[in-house]
C-alpha cells in the first residue's frame, strides 16, 4: 500500500500552494505519487462540490451539508484515494475527514463524534497515514483570500466566529490524534513552513 497524506487548515492556510509544492518536487524526486482534493477529485464529487459550495445555496441544512461531504468523499475514495494507495502511489489529498470533523462536527455544532462516524462509515475506516494541519489565525487566512483571485465560495462568506470555531475545531481533533495529525505553524515564512512539512512527509517515506 502506498502512503495516504493529508492537508488541513482554515480558509486561506495556503494548503493548495504547498500541496503544489511538495508534489512537483515528489515527481522531481521519481516517486509515483498522485495529488486531488475534497470535495471533489472526480466527476460525481466535483458535482457535489459544486452543490456544497454554491453561494446560492446558503439556506442548505448542517447535517445535509455534512452528509453531502461524506458522499462525495465515499466516491472519491472509491474511484481515486483507494485505487492509488493499492498501486503503491503517495496520495496527497487536499482536506479529507478531519475538515467534516472541525466545520460540521464542532463549528456547526453537529458533535465530533456524530460526524466521526458518518465518515467512518462512508470511508470503511480508512484514514490517512499522517495529515498536516497548517494552523493559522483565521482573520490572516481570510485576509489571504481577500487579496487574492479566488472564487469566493459559500463556506467563505460565513462569519469571523464561525471560522474561529473552524480553527478550534481543528485543534481539538489534533488533540485527538496527535499521532496522525501534526500541527504547522503557518504564521511562519512560506519557506519554514514548507521545510516543516518536507521533513514530516519524508520521515513516513521510508518505513512504508
Amino acid at each position: 500500500m502506498g502512503l495516504f497524506v493529508t492537508f488541513e487548515g482554515v480558509e486561506g492556510s495556503g494548503k493548495t500552494t504547498l500541496i503544489n509544492r511538495l508534489y512537483d518536487e515528489m515527481l522531481r524526486l521519481g516517486y509515483s505519487v498522485v495529488k486531488t482534493r475534497e470535495p471533489g477529485g472526480n466527476k460525481i464529487s466535483e458535482q457535489i462540490r459544486n452543490i456544497i459550495l454554491d453561494v446560492d445555496n446558503c439556506e442548505m441544512d448542517y447535517r445535509t451539508e455534512a452528509l453531502l461531504y461524506a458522499a462525495s468523499r465515499r466516491q472519491h475514495l472509491v474511484e481515486v484515494i483507494r485505487p492509488a494507495l493499492e498501486a503503491g502511489a503517495t496520495v496527497i489529498c487536499d482536506r479529507f475527514l478531519d475538515s467534516s470533523l472541525a466545520y460540521q462536527g464542532h463549528a456547526r455544532g453537529l458533535g465530533i463524534e456524530k460526524v466521526y462516524d458518518i465518515n467512518l462509515y462512508a470511508t470503511e475506516g480508512i484514514l490517512p497515514d499522517v495529515t498536516v494541519y497548517i494552523d493559522v489565525a483565521p482573520e490572516e487566512g481570510l485576509s489571504r483570500i481577500t487579496n487574492s483571485h479566488r472564487k469566493v465560495d459559500r463556506l467563505d462568506l460565513e462569519t469571523a466566529a464561525f471560522h474561529t470555531k473552524v480553527r478550534e475545531g481543528y485543534l481539538l481533533v489534533a488533540g485527538m490524534f496527535p499521532d496522525r495529525i501534526r500541527v504547522v505553524d503557518g504564521s511562519q515564512p512560506l519557506d519554514r513552513i514548507y521545510a516543516d512539512i518536507k521533513t514530516i512527509v519524508f520521515a513516513k517515506i521510508p518505513r512504508r
